[in-house]
């Protein structure tokens, strides 16, 4: 590893400890890195409306980086937004060097952050270790370029892939430790969806109590809006959303007492538009959605190919006959089955939990 990549390593690790908190903007860490090589000065963006890693990191120096280099995984921003831009406060500070790990794909950036440090003298070096840069804030890129989230399809399922019993029972699949991890998932994403079923049938708070962040926007699917308002869903805190198509307006004003927004889309084949569902939370700054079923819910998202990463926790059991982590109908080969490329397995107590992503991803 090069002395770039040393330091720009620090700077990814900075970074994500604002996971979960800085969204919709990204997680940035910065280190600055003296002439004889010392780490004199780190930061990394906190939250939300807070200053920017580079601002951090330099007021701990007082703003004098003379002869110094930064180190950050994002291109400093040069536009005035909730803070002034960190290109100025760079300049100001008499840092000579800065080594980005990537170009910020936001187009109010997209290189001119590098451009305005250049043309001031300053030494830019681009894409030290790039890759882990964008793995990082993959949420954050797809939104920027896209405008709608990252998605996140999670579910516990037995050995034979099913997620309940042919009853419907599912409590409780995994262990206690895979409910922490699932609530940990929850912290990190701006929001998490569950089809009707879900909310009938485990009335679940979707919040998160098991470990410290920010809870999720929820978000509930229910196209005639039958469920009744009072599931927990719709009775403690967070915020949520429900997506309808042809609930009654009577329902609707139900729910709106309890402080439950409604939002109505069309429908796609008798089922809600799940891109328009999309497309309204990306309008809203969600950056990330955890989908945490059921099973029709989850067959929707793979069957338009609008996800872009599965997290499944298999538990050493074998139920037999239930229902199954995705109701994909139609394959009758195996050749036509949904290919999926594996990035990540790990132990996690009794269960493992295996980290996937489309083939073509």
């Amino acid at each position: 590893m090069t002395q770039d990549e040393k330091y720009m390593s620090r700077a990814i690790r900075l970074a994500r400890k604002g996971a979960g908190w800085v969204s919709p903007n990204p997680m940035v860490g910065a280190v600055i890195v003296d002439e004889n090589g010392r780490i004199v000065s780190e930061g990394f963006h906190e939250r939300f409306g807070g200053p920017h890693a580079e601002r951090v990191a330099l007021e701990k120096l007082n703003f004098n980086a003379k002869g110094c280099t930064l180190y950050v995984n994002l291109e400093p921003c040069c536009h005035y937004g909730k803070t002034p831009p960190c290109t100025q406060a760079i300049i100001k500070s008499g840092i000579k060097r800065v080594v980005v790990g990537m170009a910020d794909p936001n187009p109010l950036v997209s290189g001119r952050g590098i451009e305005i440090l250049r043309n001031h003298g300053i030494e830019v070096v681009v894409g030290v270790l790039e890759e882990r840069c964008r793995e990082l804030n993959r949420a954050f890129i797809k939104w920027i370029t896209r405008k709608i989230p990252y998605v996140t399809l999670k579910w516990a399922q037995s050995l034979d892939g099913k997620i309940a019993t042919k009853t419907g029972d599912s409590r409780w699949i995994s262990s206690e430790k895979a409910l922490k991890f699932a609530h940990r998932l929850r912290a990190l994403h701006d929001a998490v969806l569950v089809g009707k079923r879900t909310v009938e049938k485990d009335d679940p708070m979707l919040n998160v109590r098991l470990v410290r962040g920010r809870d999720p926007l929820r978000v509930v699917l229910d196209a005639d809006l039958s469920l009744p308002p009072d599931r927990k869903v719709f009775s403690v805190p967070p915020e949520t959303v429900v997506f309808t198509a042809s609930g009654s307006k009577e329902k609707e004003e139900r729910l709106k007492e309890k402080g439950v927004e409604v939002i109505r889309i069309p429908e796609s084949e008798g089922k809600l538009s799940i891109k328009e569902v999309l497309k309204t939370l990306g309008e809203r700054g969600i950056t990330s959605l955890l989908v945490e079923g059921g099973s029709q819910t989850h067959a929707s998202f793979i069957k338009e190919g609008l996800y872009d990463e599965i997290q499944a926790v298999v538990a050493p059991k074998i139920i037999g006959s239930g229902i199954e982590a995705a109701g994909i109908e139609g394959i009758n080969r195996v050749e036509d089955a949904v290919k999926l490329r594996l990035l990540s397995a790990r132990r996690l107590g009794e269960d493992v939990v295996i980290v996937l992503r489309p083939l073509e991803s």
